[in-house]
């Protein structure tokens, strides 16, 4: 995964992060004057992400988890970097599922009670 550094300095009146010109050349999504999110997702960690999606970015109703979308471009990058660490499911894996699930009746219409945390 793509590090890069920066810096938090002033601007104005305004408080700001600075970037090495790096992360803006291998994203060019985040241009000048792009809005940006800044989500808190603990002590010492922050997420970034778009305002607006990328004019070429596919089109959906469905609300995006910004922390859930980060995490699955992760999955994905690598396991198309490192398809050899990719392990698939044994018949005992699959039997133990089964198991483990066996009485359990779910839909996609079910919903999450809003005390529920994943």
């Amino acid at each position: 995964m793509a590090s890069y550094r920066g810096k938090i300095t002033t601007t104005g009146k305004s408080e700001a992060i600075r970037f090495d010109k790096a992360l803006f050349k291998s994203l060019p999504a985040f241009r000048q004057r792009a809005g940006v999110r800044a989500h808190v997702l603990g002590p010492h960690t922050l997420l970034v992400t778009l305002e607006e999606p990328a004019a070429d970015a596919p089109q959906d109703e469905v609300e995006r988890d910004p922390v859930m979308s980060a995490f699955l471009d992760f999955l994905e990058r690598d396991m198309l970097e490192h398809p050899e660490r990719l392990i698939p499911f044994t018949e005992a894996d699959i039997a133990r599922v089964y198991a483990l699930t066996d009485g359990v009746s779910a839909s996609d219409e079910d919903l999450i009670p809003d005390d529920v945390t994943l």
